[in-house]
């Protein structure tokens, strides 16, 4: 499975983006698909992910400011990200769980920096 994630980029406090994730290869084996993310001297933390089903799970920090939906068609998945605040400066990785054993997938990064 391969992921290519793009849409991050500045923003001012107050302001949106959204990201994009395209699956590619076996997308048959993926359970769920999600977005972490690591700002600058942290930890990697999951922001939010969506199941195969459609059921979704947001981290305390985003919920009611980031929405994650799918588009199966497109085997991508989409980030809308509002009221961005500075504490939201990260890099993004797309992220893919598999259904059986095995590692996740990942995507590249894409840096969102919220700055005025």
């Amino acid at each position: 499975v391969q992921l290519q994630a793009s849409g991050g980029g500045l923003v001012q406090p107050g302001g949106s983006l959204r990201l994009s994730c395209t699956a590619s290869g076996s997308i048959f084996s993926i359970k769920t698909m999600g977005w972490y993310r690591q700002a600058p001297g942290k930890q990697r933390e999951l922001a939010v992910f969506i199941t195969n089903g459609g059921s979704t799970h947001y981290a305390d920090s985003v919920k009611g400011r980031f929405t994650i939906s799918r588009d199966n068609a497109k085997n991508t998945v989409y980030l809308q990200m509002r009221s961005l605040q500075p504490e939201d400066t990260a890099v993004y990785y797309c992220n893919a769980e598999p259904t059986g054993l095995g590692s996740d997938y990942w995507g590249q990064g894409t840096q969102v920096t919220v700055s005025s």
